[in-house]
């Protein structure tokens, strides 16, 4: 299991503490620190396409009009905190955010 996240992103301490509650033991890939190599971008935009952008990051409201219009995957590129997070990679189960959906695949409830 491998979680994209940022290590200062409280949702994503939130979802990853509950994973290792569960039992799991996700590689963690900080996004900022670490980086999302160019296959897994290629990856989350190939399966969320366009909710792979968090809109209500501060990232984004400092973008350009211009930016904002661009390529979700050129965006991620430029921008990796741009990503709508945590993304769980688990096998070929993908997931993001940790909403109760998600945390239903992983935790069971």
């Amino acid at each position: 299991m491998r979680f994209f996240g940022l290590k200062s992103c409280d949702t994503c301490r939130k979802a990853l503490k509950s994973l290792q509650a569960a039992g799991h033991a996700p590689t963690v890939i900080d996004v900022r620190a670490d980086g999302v190599s160019d296959a897994d971008r290629a990856q989350i935009v190939a399966r969320f396409g366009d909710a792979a952008i968090n809109r209500a990051s501060t990232t984004w409201r400092g973008l350009t009009d211009d930016e904002k219009a661009g390529d979700p995957a050129t965006l991620l590129a430029a921008h990796p905190t741009l990503m709508k997070r945590p993304v769980i990679a688990n096998g070929d189960v993908w997931t993001i955010g940790w909403k109760p959906n998600v945390q239903a695949v992983y935790l069971g409830n």
